[in-house]
């Protein structure tokens, strides 16, 4: 039976980042869901540690990552990601509601707090 967490945006990207740390893999997801940990974390999704003894910072590892793989649209890419994050975890914290698109302000900031 599926969990209405599984019906969130970006819910599969997220489930495949867990599952790739787990398995200790260096994926978008694995390194998105990373740059996302704490945030989970307060959420209640326990997060794997990152494979690697090298850098720490996931959001660099991550942009690295996508720069080698896609170099002539990384940054595009990257921001993309991150967005996606943010809505996976605004639509898991409490109290959140789906809010049509056309009933949105699309003056909020992506990335500020609430």
């Amino acid at each position: 039976m599926a969990s209405p967490v599984d019906s969130l945006p970006s819910a599969d990207l997220v489930a495949r980042g867990l599952a790739d740390l787990r398995r200790g893999r260096e994926t978008a997801a694995a390194l998105l869901v990373a740059v996302a940990r704490a945030r989970l974390e307060d959420l209640g999704t326990p997060v794997p540690a990152l494979p690697g003894p090298l850098d720490p910072c996931p959001e660099l590892r991550l942009y690295r990552l996508l720069r080698r793989t896609h170099p002539t649209d990384a940054y595009s890419r990257y921001n993309a990601l991150l967005r996606q994050i943010v809505s996976y975890t605004r639509a898991r914290a409490p109290g959140a509601t789906r809010t049509p698109p056309a009933r949105r302000n699309p003056t909020r900031g992506v990335l500020s707090a609430r």
